[in-house]
């Protein structure tokens, strides 16, 4: 492992800060959002690159100078639903995108209060100890790998036979890149630590040769463009019902955000310190502040980064700050933001789905560490099962529900967390008395 605070060389930071910003699918939230709300082919360019910035300077911030962890940020699929229902309710337009950006911004100075407050990580050390954090870390991970495998491969546009053998090409050199890193450990550097670089390289280049490439896109973008801030392209509208609504997801973003913090934790050994949580809360209220001044969604820490380090063994600071960097290029470089939205969905997802079954694997590592009990067992399985449900349950359904629980049903890994949380307060841990029967017994 890389450790966090090793000091790799320029070079390598850049290379690998790319590695991860091309393992992310930052660009698919603000793609979604334009289609939702039928925005001009400008506002969705704009949309996304003001994502691009919003995620470069949420990562150096939170890596940098607040949380001081390998954690880079991104925007987040829990709102979209949200959003999508505030811009109709106003109007759509300028009305609708001014509301929205006014809403984020009074939720986002909501979080930075919470991380004031300092009362986050005594709620967290209450209520989420080891066993509760493995479950979320599981539960993140496993709540990914349909959209891994559906969105980005079964369901994706294009011929499902070439979707799936895009996947697999994907997939499979990853999976070569580490067995040769394994048996081969003088060139453990190049094909470990640049694995997914690697994959999603020979991916795209097979999609060029199946005729399943489009870089008309590319040809398109400007070199150079400024994302649509929000303030200077649409204006700020504060209406108490979306302020409302947006408050409730942000507490569904925070519940999502602790699971990533967890199972980045989890992979790295670094430990969750009270300090260490109250500056990630702070730094989260930052980042998505600024993510709504500069035109995009909120932000939130990216769980797949954790399986990228499992995958990777690069834990370095100094190749996160290198991706902030990269992102925050992206988002004025027209053509470079059009280029990596070109990389066919099948390719990203055949690298996609094996980073969530990292992540799950790493949860399932964390609830192992401790004493299993009867009373663990649905602790995990419960949340499981829920996670299952919600990823499978027909859309038609959650419409039905009203919209507060519209927001959880949205979120698994949400629901997984608050399901985990309250069983393990409400069924009763006799762990101690068994204990130490036992040994009375022995």
């Amino acid at each position: 492992m890389v450790t966090p605070d090793a000091d790799i060389s320029t070079g390598q930071a850049v290379v690998l800060g790319l590695q991860h910003l091309l393992a992310m699918d930052v660009y698919v939230v603000p793609i979604i959002i334009a289609g939702m709300l039928s925005l001009p082919f400008a506002n969705k360019m704009g949309l996304i690159q003001a994502t691009f910035l919003a995620a470069g300077i949420g990562t150096i911030l939170q890596t940098g100078v607040f949380m001081r962890m390998p954690v880079t940020q991104g925007a987040s699929f829990v709102p979209l639903g949200a959003l999508a229902g505030i811009y109709l309710a106003a109007g759509g337009g300028n009305t609708g995108m001014a509301t929205i950006f006014g809403s984020l911004i009074v939720g986002a100075v909501f979080v930075l209060l919470l991380g004031f407050s300092h009362t986050v990580p005594k709620l967290i050390h209450k209520f989420v100890p080891s066993l509760v954090g493995g479950t979320i870390i599981t539960n993140v991970g496993l709540s990914l790998i349909p959209s891994a495998l559906n969105d980005n491969i079964f369901k994706a546009s294009g011929h499902l036979n070439t979707n799936v053998l895009l996947g697999v090409i994907t997939a499979a050199t990853l999976v070569i890149c580490v067995i040769i890193s394994l048996h081969l450990p003088q060139f453990d550097r190049v094909f470990r630590l640049g694995s997914i670089l690697i994959a999603l390289a020979v991916g795209t280049i097979s999609a060029a040769f199946m005729g399943d490439l489009s870089l008309s896109s590319v040809a398109n973008a400007p070199w150079f463009s400024l994302p649509k801030f929000a303030i200077s392209s649409y204006g700020l509208r504060f209406s108490l019902s979306p302020i409302l609504t947006m408050l409730i997801i942000y507490v569904v973003l925070m519940t999502e955000t602790t699971g990533t913090w967890f199972a980045v934790s989890a992979v790295t050994g670094t430990k969750l310190t009270t300090q260490r949580i109250n500056r990630g809360v702070f730094g989260e209220g930052v980042s998505c502040l600024v993510s709504a001044l500069v035109g995009a969604t909120p932000v939130t820490g990216y769980s797949t980064n954790a399986g990228i380090i499992s995958i990777t063994g690069v834990a370095s600071k100094r190749a996160f700050i290198s991706a902030g960097i990269w992102f925050v290029l992206f988002s004025f470089v027209g053509k470079l933001s059009a280029l990596l939205a070109a990389i066919p969905s099948a390719v990203i997802g055949g690298v996609f789905a094996i980073i969530c079954s990292t992540i799950m694997l790493n949860g399932l590592k964390v609830v192992s560490q401790s004493h299993f009990v009867e009373r663990d067992l649905y602790i995990l399985g419960i949340p499981i099962i829920l996670t299952m449900a919600l990823v499978l349950m027909p859309s038609s359904l959650k419409t039905e529900a009203p919209t507060f629980v519209q927001y959880l049903l949205d979120s698994p890994i949400a629901t997984a967390a608050i399901t985990a949380i309250v069983l393990n307060q409400l069924l009763p841990d006799n762990t101690q008395s068994k204990l130490i029967q036992k040994r009375q017994e022995s």
